[in-house]
């Protein structure tokens, strides 16, 4: 075992290379080109400033992701906590000295991206509660006293997100937060415990929620009642992806899209557009892209030796699965508006950032998979 560890910590730059995930990156990378076309297109065929800060952003971060693929997956284990630690700040300083737009409060200005703090703590959560749970024996899980912190770990985020106000992206960071939970040797008495609490108080939840969120939940139960108003959005999706048909409309044809019919285009409704230029045939495509990309994710969880990176892996993996499920679900009509961006996809620095972010700590999981984090 020591020798093992000894010829892994001394990989040269080449081995780094070699073991490099390729069918993984080839599917990251050809997702960002179709998003890239996507952006191009939203912004009726020509490089304006949607399409250009996208196109700039996602190959600034492809580099960035792979350089921080070097990184010895030890330096995620010791920085785990920092690393939530940080984060948690900037969700504060974004809570109270943050940018507003459109009535939130949830992003920093960098001047050279207006930083979310809380897409980052997406993966900062996942990091931190791997990190947690590390050590952890699968019988002491369910203890109280390994139950109260992560607990408060996963409340603090939220509760931060909520007050921007931000309900969709909270509840994003409580399921990627409860996966890993989940992941750990949880017990299902807990989930269930805690779903029918969350059934039962629903009634008491909707009186504290705005309302523009009032009017998303009302909406989803029945578009059609206010067609030119909060069902306008989801009404003109449906039709736009039901108008692609089996193979679309054709890249730079899509009626919806460049008649203006279909708002938020670039960003959670990505999908939409992208159904409608390139119907069924395309989706699918884009569909069997992700499933590989999810598929490798958890093939380099499999082979880890690291217990820190199997639980990062696996829990990465079902959080990609979760956005990819509620963004397109949403955009069909089946949940809510809940604002959750298309990963990769959607139009957003922060979210491409997170995403690459993840994708590195993958990346290097599978470079140094031979090692073991004691």
């Amino acid at each position: 075992m020591f020798q093992t560890r000894t010829i892994t910590n001394q990989l040269t730059f080449f081995q780094k290379i070699r073991s490099f995930d390729f069918i993984l990156l080839f599917c990251i990378f050809i997702i960002g080109i179709i998003s890239c076309y996507s952006m191009y297109s939203t912004d009726g065929g020509e490089l304006l400033y949607h399409s250009k800060s996208h196109i700039v952003r996602f190959l600034v971060f492809f580099v960035m992701m792979i350089f921080l693929s070097f990184l010895n997956i030890k330096f995620w284990h010791a920085t785990g906590y920092l690393f939530y630690i940080i984060i948690l700040g900037f969700l504060i300083w974004a809570s109270f000295y943050g940018v507003t737009a459109s009535g939130s409060q949830r992003w920093i200005s960098l001047y050279f991206i207006n930083l979310q703090p809380s897409e980052l703590m997406k993966i900062a959560i996942i990091v931190c509660f791997a990190k947690y749970y590390h050590r952890t024996h699968i019988s002491d899980v369910n203890s109280f006293k390994n139950l109260l912190l992560p607990i408060l770990i996963l409340i603090l985020p939220i509760v931060l997100v909520v007050s921007q106000p931000d309900l969709g992206t909270s509840i994003l960071i409580a399921l990627s937060g409860l996966v890993v939970l989940w992941l750990a040797g949880l017990n299902i008495k807990y989930f269930i415990y805690s779903t029918l609490t969350f059934v039962i108080s629903m009634p008491f939840v909707i009186a504290f929620l705005k309302p523009y969120q009032k009017l998303r939940i009302l909406t989803f139960f029945n578009p059609d009642k206010d067609p030119l108003g909060a069902g306008y959005q989801i009404i003109q999706s449906k039709i736009a992806i039901g108008s692609g048909g089996l193979t679309g409309k054709g890249f730079l044809k899509g009626t919806q899209s460049y008649l203006d019919f279909l708002p938020e285009k670039h960003t959670d409704f990505i999908f939409t557009l992208f159904s409608e230029e390139y119907g069924f045939v395309g989706s699918l495509f884009l569909l069997i892209l992700y499933a590989i990309m999810i598929f490798r994710i958890l093939r380099i969880g499999s082979y880890t030796r690291s217990y820190f990176a199997k639980l990062y892996c696996f829990s990465f993996a079902a959080a990609i699965f979760i956005y990819i499920a509620v963004n397109m679900s949403m955009v069909l009509g089946l949940l809510p508006i809940v604002g959750s961006p298309l990963p990769i996809m959607s139009y957003g620095g922060s979210s491409m950032l997170a995403t690459m972010i993840g994708l590195s700590i993958v990346m290097s999981a599978n470079i140094y998979g031979k090692q073991v984090i004691s």
